[in-house]
């Protein structure tokens, strides 16, 4: 295989069929756990009432600091600080547009939109095309 290259996935063509997945990861102060729990049932519920396939929430349970990069330095995390890592699960990206829209104009989301329990500024987020899934 020496001197082959794959194509980058971003050069590959999008199919409206294929599966997509947004992707979270946030520092959320320990003593606020159970507040940001609350709030994240909330919101999957309205995510799949309006389409989603499936919402994850997941709170570091074995995740070390690394010495250069890590998921608590990725969202420069600190000591009194847990790590969640996220994701929602659409049937396409242009499903995930239709979803997030709805979501977005949801009532029932936005009194949670200024008071969340974490720094919004150090969430690191993204929409992933599927290339394996089993």
């Amino acid at each position: 295989m020496a001197g082959q290259t794959t194509p980058r996935t971003a050069d590959l063509p999008i199919a409206t069929t294929t599966p997509y997945v947004d992707g979270f990861v946030i520092a959320v102060p320990r003593d606020r756990v159970e507040d940001y729990e609350r709030i994240a049932r909330e919101a999957a519920a309205v995510w799949r009432e309006h389409g989603a396939l499936r919402v994850v929430e997941a709170v570091a349970d074995d995740v070390p600091r690394g010495e250069l990069t890590s998921f608590p330095r990725a969202v420069q995390a600190t000591e009194d600080e847990t790590v969640i890592f996220s994701w929602i699960s659409y049937e396409s990206r242009a499903a995930r547009d239709e979803v997030n829209a709805k979501v977005m104009a949801d009532p029932r989301l936005k009194e949670h939109m200024n008071d969340v329990p974490f720094d919004p500024r150090r969430m690191i987020f993204g929409g992933f095309r599927t290339i394996v899934e089993l």
